[in-house]
């Protein structure tokens, strides 16, 4: 890579500290240039954003290539009419790479992957900084190698969480390449209500049709959140509320208030039931979920992590759940405390997870959940620490208040802005050629799960949470070859994790940073989850059940 005939210096998925050292070298002028250095190998490309700030902090670094730009798999029809791509293996062939070339930015029907637009939020032609957000003063950057930014046109928009404000078209200043001008945006800050989060929102499109994009297509964006004290005091929540009731008959524990009723198995120390307006909220859980379906890059057994071979090791692919204690006491009329204490390991292995589910219900049917989690010291570096619950198939309308709409990792959310945003459970699938880890939104205030009656179930974080919501389960991704081999459940598997490890790109190349993994140690969190009545509104609930989590 640095050969003296060479002009350019191009190190092949080189660590950040190694083209730091190579930028700091002194004894050199040419340029690093990195001849590949992101393997955008299923979901993958963690980490990018760290090689940027690090490219534009020293400037003999001047970028790379990122392998590759589509998945090259190869169309399959079944007879039913399911389409899927096929790769190495699926024709008979010996030897063959498997699926090692479907490693695009991608997928072989030109469907960006979400890894695209971390990419293309990273490398966009325009940057704009706050200067003073309390008046509106910002520096527009135009990061253009040779044009200025005639051929754009520009827009803000203030929201409170999933409320549009305010809004006004943006009349850009003539700057020209590697320029900057300061600009004002008319906004006035809004008186803020409790609970609720301000954001402003910046917007720059295309003017005109051009030949790879139409007119009004995005080509950048900023966000900057508005600096208004929006948090009420904790409300006490015993206070004022009614008073539930409990009933214990043998090793089953029953709480009921005004429409809902939830139900403890103590022998089995599980939350057996909850119900709410007549309809089942759980279908099982919650239970610790520790364990991922392996991505394309847990699956290197080349690297120094080898992530998804020790997951196995360890046996957190197939943990059972043993109850070592289940009390319960009722602190007042209007609230009930049930702890329970339970071990998970693998069959055969000791090494595993002390667990304490601390449950507190109250009378308003608000339920708390805290948890206490101790891993064995020698575990590896571990997937994710979180919780897994089953919700029935009616439950498929999903809103949530975080980063979105695309699916985000702790190491890939950079392409992704805040705000209030819905799916469903059928759409939050991302359909990587082979089957793996998907899904995943990060930062989330609060999740909202309801059925056609906008009835269901909400959950918050303390502060925050990352969740996922599919129709199928981490085993049903790991043992799938191709996506048509998946069979769709009519539950669906809620993940509400604490942490989840980022997703680094050692399919070929650096693993996960240091600082993206889950090392053991002790864990504490909790959430907080309630019934949604049918029409009720989420964002304003979720409002509620979020400022109770800071009690």
């Amino acid at each position: 890579e640095n050969h003296p005939c060479v002009d350019i210096l191009g190190p092949m998925y080189p660590r950040i500290s190694r083209i730091i050292e190579m930028a700091s070298d002194t004894s050199e002028q040419r340029p690093v240039i990195m001849c590949e250095y992101s393997h955008a190998m299923g979901n993958s490309n963690g980490n990018l954003a760290e090689y940027w700030q690090t490219i534009e902090r020293y400037p003999r670094l001047q970028g790379g290539f990122i392998w590759d730009w589509v998945d090259q798999g190869l169309l399959r029809t079944e007879p039913d009419g399911r389409i899927w791509y096929a790769y190495g293996g699926d024709y008979g062939d010996q030897p063959n790479d498997i699926n090692f070339c479907c490693n695009g930015l991608i997928n072989p029907d030109r469907t960006p992957h979400p890894g695209l637009y971390e990419y293309k939020k990273l490398l966009q032609p325009l940057r704009v900084e706050a200067l003073d957000l309390a008046h509106g003063w910002f520096r527009l950057s135009n990061r253009y190698m040779f044009s200025d930014i005639s051929h754009l046109c520009g827009s803000w928009e203030l929201y409170g969480d999933a409320d549009l404000l305010q809004k006004g078209d943006l009349a850009l200043p003539a700057v020209k390449s590697g320029q900057s001008a300061w600009i004002t945006i008319p906004y006035i800050l809004p008186a803020p209500e409790a609970g609720k989060e301000y954001w402003l929102r910046f917007s720059f499109m295309l003017k005109e049709d051009t030949p790879w994009a139409a007119a009004g297509h995005e080509v950048a964006w900023e966000q900057f959140r508005l600096p208004l004290a929006t948090r009420a005091a904790s409300p006490q929540l015993a206070a004022g509320l009614p008073a539930l009731a409990t009933q214990k008959s043998a090793d089953i524990l029953q709480a009921w208030g005004n429409a809902w009723q939830v139900t403890w198995n103590l022998a089995k120390g599980e939350l057996e039931g909850w119900q709410a307006e007549g309809q089942q909220l759980l279908a099982a859980g919650p239970r610790l979920a520790a364990w991922r379906a392996p991505t394309d890059n847990d699956n290197n057994l080349w690297g120094d992590q080898k992530a998804a071979l020790r997951w196995r090791e360890a046996g957190l692919d197939r943990l059972v759940e043993t109850v070592r204690a289940a009390e319960y006491c009722q602190l007042s009329p209007q609230v009930l405390q049930v702890q329970i204490t339970r071990h998970a390991a693998a069959p055969g292995l000791s090494e595993g997870f002390d667990c304490t589910y601390t449950y507190t219900l109250y009378g308003s049917g608000e339920l708390s959940l805290e948890m206490r989690v101790i891993p064995s010291a020698n575990l590896p570096p571990l997937p994710r620490v979180g919780l897994r619950l089953e919700l029935p198939s009616a439950y498929e309308h999903i809103r949530w208040l975080g980063r979105g709409p695309y699916e985000t990792y702790w190491d890939r959310k950079q392409g992704t802005w805040y705000g209030v945003f819905e799916s469903s459970a059928t759409d939050m699938y991302t359909p990587y050629v082979k089957p793996q880890e998907n899904g995943n939104r990060t930062d989330v205030r609060w999740v909202a799960l309801t059925n056609g009656a906008s009835a269901g179930l909400l959950a918050a974080g303390q502060p925050e949470l990352q969740f996922s919501a599919l129709h199928y389960a981490p085993e049903d991704l790991a043992a799938a070859d191709h996506w048509h081999e998946l069979k769709v459940r009519q539950e669906v598997i809620l993940h509400l994790d604490h942490q989840h490890a980022g997703l680094g790109t050692a399919s070929c190349g650096p693993g996960t940073l240091p600082e993206y993994r889950i090392w053991p140690r002790e864990f504490r969190w909790r959430i907080w989850l309630r019934p949604l009545a049918p029409g009720e509104d989420s964002a304003a609930a979720g409002r509620r059940l979020s400022e109770l989590a800071y009690i």
